[in-house]
């Protein structure tokens, strides 16, 4: 196999924002050198570290790819299928098209290419772990942009995960459009879903749901 992609995602487990995926290739000919020496699991890297990486690996790959997939359809069809979504729109993206796939965890059975699902394959796999670093910097880069629109949240200092100040700014505010709905503990509020903020719009004591409400 010529053209072999890895593939990760990046924001599973948050409670707002899309689910991204990436997918990368390294040159064949490619020497262990450079900044494949450099890669490493995303999350064992600071965000600086993976900034810098990231951009050097769009610029070394022979190809890369990244795929999101919305709050809104993770709503939709759940966040297993949603991934697969966001890895399947990364591996399109990819030119050439690659001949095999070595995925972290998941498994692609969407997409008609040979393909191999490791566990931790992002701490033993160079291709993966780059997949892994263009993942989680594109996704936090989309977080900084909704943190824009949305600032009640603090998505720029969380991206989105359930950090104390995110919850307090749920209980406060209620739920945006880019908050997964179907997420615990928004989908314990059902009482919220009416009541998400639009863009631009600001919180009103109104919101903030009823003493009891689950």
């Amino acid at each position: 196999m010529r053209f072999v992609a890895g593939i990760d995602e990046a924001g599973r487990g948050a409670l707002a924002g899309p689910v991204a995926a990436a997918a990368v290739i390294v040159p064949p000919d490619a020497a262990f050198a450079g900044v494949w020496v450099q890669v490493r699991d995303s999350k064992l890297l600071s965000p600086i570290a993976r900034t810098e990486l990231a951009a050097a690996i769009r610029s070394a790959a022979l190809s890369w790819g990244v795929g999101m997939a919305s709050a809104e359809e993770i709503d939709a069809m759940g966040i297993a299928p949603a991934t697969r979504l966001a890895m399947q729109r990364a591996v399109e993206a990819l030119r050439p098209r690659p001949d095999y796939l070595l995925i972290d965890w998941v498994k692609l059975p969407q997409i008609n290419i040979r393909q191999e699902s490791r566990t931790k394959a992002d701490r033993t796999i160079v291709s993966v772990a780059a997949a892994s670093i263009l993942a989680k910097v594109s996704r936090d880069e989309a977080l900084i942009r909704l943190d824009r629109i949305y600032p009640d949240y603090g998505f720029a200092s969380h991206k989105g995960y359930g950090a104390a100040a995110h919850l307090a700014a749920l209980e406060r505010c209620g739920p945006c459009p880019e908050h997964r709905h179907s997420f615990a503990p928004i989908a314990r509020r059902p009482s919220l879903f009416d009541e998400a903020l639009r863009p631009g719009e600001r919180p009103t004591g109104s919101r903030r749901p009823a003493a009891g409400a689950h």
